[in-house]
């Protein structure tokens, strides 16, 4: 069998940067490489260069024949690009095969992606967007067989945007209510820094407190992840809201006037991108700063970042 035959194969191909990864226009260059184990006829070795995304969820139905007919399904895909070329040709002239003895093999490619606004390499509950280089081999009255390899493609965003360098704030204050009347009220006002982070960065998040109640008021940091999956003209959605770090921060006591807490957050590093940019599958992140109260809803405020792959400075 075919399997048998061709031994180790890969494709390898050249990175510019420590994180791997492609953005549009980029050139794509490297080679395949193969062991065979005896001599093989082959047509061709050609490679295709895709990007696409696609969603799918499902809605009622659960056990049983019956209730499984009435689920619901949603589905959604996207072609951005899909490029074919050929590595290795039959010979025309001759209308004959390529005869590969037994042994090492290897090609070189060069591939260009291409210039659009493609969003980043995600893969989320309900949906994913994938970018792959493909190789298939092909031999006379046999099926192709394909080999996938999966690129991690980057959506760059212009980083000299004022608003990513500007600080971020926001404010909320609520009032506990006893069994005779209301205590104090309790505020809270938090700051970012700037509104652009990059994975693996460490966002500072300044709070300033007021605790007037008589309970103790816990903040509590997260980032927090929301997933969103639509169909065209999003006549269908899926949400998700996936909590990806956290920090929890001194208490504040009972008739505190005035507390101040700078709380350090890290991003993890292999946090995927913000994605905007494409029409069925959008990812969002926030700053949640809660402070827990027993007995009582949280006071919360929510601050939106972004997730980029360049650095940014804050003003």
């Amino acid at each position: 069998m075919f399997q048998q035959t061709i031994k180790h194969f890969k494709i390898n191909y050249d990175v510019s940067n420590e994180n791997n990864s492609f953005s549009s226009g980029d050139l794509i260059t490297g080679h395949i490489s193969f062991d065979l184990t005896k001599e093989t006829k082959i047509t061709s070795i050609s490679m295709a260069l895709t990007g696409r995304a696609n969603v799918h969820w499902s809605t009622g139905g659960g056990g049983g024949r019956r209730r499984r007919r009435n689920r619901r399904h949603f589905t959604a895909k996207l072609d951005f690009f899909n490029f074919n070329s050929v590595i290795v040709q039959e010979d025309s002239a001759t209308g004959g095969t390529a005869r590969l003895q037994p042994g090492r093999h290897l090609y070189p490619f060069t591939c260009q992606l291409p210039q659009g606004d493609f969003p980043s390499t995600f893969r989320g509950v309900f949906g994913q967007i994938l970018y792959s280089l493909t190789v298939g081999i092909h031999r006379p009255w046999h099926m192709a067989k394909d080999f996938v390899t999966e690129l991690n493609f980057v959506h760059r965003i212009d980083t000299n945007q004022p608003e990513l360098h500007a600080p971020l704030s926001g404010s909320n204050s609520m009032t506990l209510c006893g069994l005779w009347c209301a205590s104090g009220p309790i505020t809270m006002t938090v700051s970012v820094e700037k509104k652009a982070f990059t994975p693996g960065e460490t966002v500072k998040i300044i709070c300033r407190f007021s605790n007037a109640s008589t309970r103790t008021a816990t903040p509590k940091v997260a980032l927090q992840q929301k997933q969103g999956f639509y169909t065209f003209n999003r006549t269908n959605q899926r949400m998700v809201t996936k909590k990806l770090a956290s920090v929890t921060g001194e208490p504040v006591s009972a008739h505190t006037p005035d507390a101040h807490a700078t709380i350090m957050l890290a991003i993890p590093t292999l946090t995927p991108l913000t994605i905007s940019n494409c029409s069925i599958i959008v990812v969002d992140y926030l700053i949640e700063v809660c402070l827990s109260v027993r007995a009582s809803s949280d006071l919360t405020v929510l601050v939106p970042i972004i997730l980029c792959d360049t650095p940014v400075n804050a003003c």
